[in-house]
């Protein structure tokens, strides 16, 4: 349950300890007090669970405070599926008028009493454990914090329009594109003449670019000949129309290109409201032919974004925006020109920066050995430029050639990681999921890497993970599982998706696959005939050698402790 699973886990038990079906159930085996003192102390211990979260990474004893209410959880939903499994047992009986089945019944494990005692001492059990686990648990002074208040994901840090161009390497042809669709008299998708302002989105997964590209389109030379007024304004956090507006006017203000504008004007931006910041932007882009770039966004709410393109039309006509995002429907949403989907590097480019970022000026010439190592790499870093600098720069310096080798043959998620480096940046996208997706996503780490998804397969596997809720009830698991694959995909989380009518083929980048792994290590764990221990925790297993049928035997014998397991075998496939 790594991440937010537990929060969610625990919600989800409490919901389902409070329903009349397992309260009927509970009574009737003599076990409803200790199931309300479990759930009790559950909703205590939840309150504090997005505290801990915030804090874990801070702190070794709390991470193991949530391993034990993890497994403490993962006990008791086993526990509520034995009741489950019981009654439709009891229902199957029922029905059924051999007598010789019922007399079976009766000696068998499943008999009430027998059921009984048994479920009153796991229930018991549980209970006390949970109840030692909250009392250890007040010795970090966690906060209750209700999910409603849950604080917001942590984007990164602003940007600014500066760029240095001799760091970037290879983005040429994409600068190029961008110009070109800033040059030329703007139509709308279908056709129309745009009498709005043109915006050109940039798309595509955390650490490829996006940015640093709108930065070199910005701060061309024919761009500056192009443009009256430029601005830059990094959103990030959340599309808040004020503080927007604020960016935007102080961009503009800033900018050499600006009108000169009254002393009466520069009074404090944050103590006008909403209509004198209206008033202020119009003023500043009246007859001005501007080019704006919004960077990093997020926003989903399209009446937002009409709000601001409503009220920056005060600009000369030909005025243009670019936008940065991550999501191909935001792309879609905010764009009036198709949308520029920015490709990885290709690798000669990506080991020119590799070099530039690992070693100093022509140092790379003394080491053959290690320029050999650099390659292979590159490689895993598959075109997307932050990768390549944060191992480049994770190596610069260190001709050791054990340590290259350590960071060749490991996966990126188990190197050291500053905030500005690769696996953070993912991570942004992983943590602007809703919860249902985050379950899902994880279970890509089952699979090998470069595995060729069919959506028929994999919408399997959620379903029989119970990972898939349906909204209204009504909607098949399948049909809903499905939607979680498009919504995936338009996060950026997907690629090669290939549409077949009835159902998709698809693969996940290697990077994306390096965070699947990271947050989900503490619950699934992908093993081979070589595996020779599996963690207490891990709750569900994959299977990826299928050559070693005897090596499978001895590992399936290995699990059978744990009480609940899913066991996927899988093959690479191209």
């Amino acid at each position: 349950m790594a991440e937010v699973f537990l929060f969610d886990v625990a919600e989800s038990l409490l919901g389902k300890l409070a329903s009349y079906a397992y309260e009927e159930a509970s009574r009737a085996y003599g076990v409803y007090d200790d199931l309300q003192g479990f759930k009790d102390t559950l909703s205590i211990v939840k309150g504090v669970l997005l505290d801990a979260e915030q804090k874990k990474d801070q702190n070794h004893g709390l991470r193991a405070w949530l391993r034990q209410i993890q497994n403490i959880c993962s006990d008791a939903e086993d526990i509520l599926e034995g009741f489950e499994f019981r009654s439709k047992q009891k229902q199957v009986v029922k029905a059924s008028a051999s007598t010789r089945m019922k007399v079976g019944y009766f000696l068998s494990s499943s008999n009430p009493v027998i059921f009984r005692l048994r479920m009153a001492n796991q229930i018991k059990d549980i209970r006390d454990r949970l109840d030692k686990v909250a009392a250890d648990g007040t010795r970090f002074g966690l906060q209750m914090i209700q999910v409603n208040h849950k604080i917001g994901v942590q984007r990164r840090e602003m940007t600014h329009s500066h760029v240095d161009a001799s760091d970037v390497i290879g983005r040429e042809k994409d600068i190029e594109e961008i110009i070109q669709h800033l040059m030329k008299t703007q139509t709308h998708l279908d056709g129309r003449d745009n009498k709005g302002v043109c915006v050109i989105p940039i798309v595509g997964i955390g650490g490829l670019g996006k940015t640093t590209l709108a930065k070199l389109v910005f701060n061309d030379k024919r761009v500056d000949e192009l443009f009256q007024l430029k601005m830059w304004v990094c959103v990030s956090d959340n599309f808040d129309i004020r503080q927007i507006l604020i960016k935007i006017i102080n961009s503009a203000s800033a900018s050499s290109s600006a009108p000169t504008i009254a002393p009466a004007h520069q009074e404090n931006l944050n103590s006008l409201d909403i209509e004198q910041l209206q008033s202020r932007l119009r003023y500043k882009l009246s007859g001005q032919k501007f080019l704006l770039v919004l960077d990093d966004i997020w926003n989903e709410d399209r009446a937002k974004w009409i709000e601001l393109t409503d009220l920056i039309k005060a600009g000369a006509v030909e005025s243009k925006m670019i936008v940065t995002t991550r999501s191909n429907s935001i792309a879609s949403m905010m764009g009036t020109v198709p949308m520029h989907v920015l490709q990885g590097l290709p690798q000669k480019d990506c080991l020119s920066l590799f070099v530039k970022w690992a070693f100093k000026d022509g140092e790379e010439e003394k080491y053959p050995k290690l320029m050999e190592i650099g390659n292979e790499i590159v490689k895993k870093c598959r075109g997307v430029p932050l990768a390549v600098r944060t191992l480049g720069n994770f190596l610069f310096s260190d001709l050791d050639l054990e340590k290259w080798k350590f960071v060749r043959d490991h996966q990126i998620w188990n190197l050291e990681q500053k905030k500005d480096d690769i696996l953070p940046a993912l991570k942004l996208s992983y943590d602007e999921m809703p919860s249902y997706l985050r379950h899902c996503f994880a279970s890509f780490s089952l699979y090998p890497k470069d595995f060729t998804f069919s959506s028929e397969e994999i919408v399997s596997l959620w379903v029989a993970l119970g990972l898939v809720q349906s909204c209204d009830g009504s909607q098949k698991l399948e049909n809903t599982a499905r939607k979680y694959i498009n919504e995936l995909h338009s996060r950026s989380f997907l690629e090669d998706l290939e549409d077949f009518g009835h159902f998709y083929m698809f693969k996940v980048h290697d990077l994306v696959h390096d965070l699947a792994l990271y947050v989900s290590k503490e619950e699934f764990l992908v093993i081979d005939s070589h595996t020779k221990n599996i963690p207490e925790n891990v709750r569900h297993l994959s299977i990826v050698d299928e050559n070693d049928l005897l090596g499978h035997a001895r590992l399936v014998s290995q699990v059978q402790k744990f009480k609940n397991y899913t066991i996927s075998q899988r093959r690479s496939r191209s």
